[in-house]
């Protein structure tokens, strides 16, 4: 039987939904009523266009199994779907309510058939997945819910009541532990739940389990350099260890670089676990290092938590957390840097100097050249990480230039 408890027509009046119809704006968002409600302005346009309306939601007590069965449906949206259908993310919570969200697809087929005969065959096989249909008579609207297993809809209609757009983004709601990890033991649990399914995550694991002994005494200071592909962080940081006697660290540690293909095609609760994980061992090695030198550390825990921060939040920069948002808070349990410089540069010259490389970039990197909003997103990201904050470093002058701004900035923070 369909696993839909948070879907009960009871449950479905106290919930709102969200579409990002329009990424420059404000989700539509929308509650159920009982009674027909008007439908105005860019409701009109989202419910009002000819052809079948659908939204796919996916819930499950497995997180593991949640997260995978979305992005198998979001890799099939993509492959399968005609291009006379428009795919827009959604979702369903309660506002305020962490634990609520459930993530999904707004679907408006406007071909001849409702949607592809492949993306419907694993939609009636799978027991995570809720199907509502809507249906449009006049000025209103209304929602039903489709079982893909019994193809029964329920009896109750339900309209579309347009609601106030809520106080933060829905996608911040489920973002801590999700997205971002704030304890290494959170990170821990999720590839504990993938070792049946992903063997790599005993690997990982064990490795992990090698790197507990840390020691956070004090040492010589920790610099951490951070900044998008392209920025000069390679030359910065070389520099650096020559200049400074230093040792030179990355994250991800070079340990982990045989499970990064495997794990960079994994849903993101997964993927974010990994590189989690990551900044755990690499802290393992800072703290033994810097009891003998300095320490650089080429990217840690500011990338980890940007990149994952601007991909879990659609659409604009305003939808991020808030400025004052513990979701930018370091973990408790990983060890500080004594600073954080961010590296700068205009969009034009990084993109003349990854030209200029001619390597081979990351998903995320990629999506930074084709995304403007993205790129801004992760930007924002970056600057609003607290505890500790980082610093702006312009790198767009002469290696060297850039080398004697931070070599001031080590002096007067970490007198090195």
């Amino acid at each position: 039987m369909l696993r839909r408890a948070m879907f009960r027509c009871g449950e479905l009046c106290s919930r709102v939904f969200a579409v990002e119809f329009d990424l420059r704006a404000e989700p539509l968002y929308f509650t159920l009523s009982s009674s027909p409600q008007v439908l105005h302005h860019d409701y009109q346009r989202l419910f009002g266009e000819c052809g079948k309306l659908f939204s796919l939601h996916v819930q499950s007590e497995n997180r593991i199994e949640k997260a995978q069965t979305h992005a198998e449906i979001k890799h099939k949206l993509s492959s399968t779907i005609s291009r006379d259908c428009d795919v827009f993310e959604a979702s369903s919570f309660i506002p305020d309510d962490e634990n609520s969200v459930v993530k999904g697809f707004f679907i408006r087929d406007k071909s001849t058939t409702t949607l592809s005969e492949d993306l419907l065959n694993t939609l009636r096989q799978n027991k995570t997945v809720c199907v509502f249909s809507y249906k449009r008579e006049g000025q209103y609207c209304w929602q039903e819910l489709w079982s893909p297993v019994s193809q029964v809809k329920e009896s109750v209609r339900q309209y579309i009541t347009p609601a106030t757009a809520a106080e933060h983004h829905p996608s911040t709601l489920n973002i801590r532990n999700a997205d971002v990890f704030y304890s290494m033991d959170e990170a821990y649990k999720v590839l504990q739940e993938c070792t049946d399914i992903i063997p790599e995550s005993k690997e990982v694991l064990k490795l992990v389990d090698e790197q507990l002994e840390t020691s956070s005494g004090d040492g010589f200071p920790v610099i951490v350099i951070e900044g998008l592909d392209a920025t000069g962080k390679t030359t910065l940081t070389e520099a650096l260890r020559e200049s400074l006697n230093a040792t030179l660290l990355k994250s991800p540690p070079q340990c982990l670089a045989s499970f990064r293909q495997r794990f960079d095609s994994e849903p993101p609760l997964i993927r974010r676990a990994f590189y989690a994980l990551g900044n755990y061992i690499t802290a393992a090695h800072i703290g033994k290092e810097s009891l003998r030198a300095p320490v650089i550390v080429d990217r840690y825990w500011h990338s980890t938590a940007a990149y994952a921060i601007a991909t879990a939040v659609s659409g604009r920069v305003e939808n991020l957390p808030r400025l004052d948002s513990e979701l930018y808070q370091w973990p408790g349990d990983l060890l500080q840097p004594n600073l954080v410089l961010l590296l700068t540069v205009n969009p034009e010259e990084r993109l003349r100097r990854l030209r200029d490389r001619g390597q081979d970039k990351t998903v995320e990197e990629a999506e930074l050249e084709l995304n403007q909003l993205f790129r801004l997103k992760v930007e924002e990201a970056y600057k609003r990480i607290q505890n500790p904050a980082c610093i702006i470093v312009d790198a767009s002058p002469s290696p060297q230039e850039v080398l004697q701004q931070v070599q001031h900035l080590i002096r007067n923070k970490c007198h090195l």
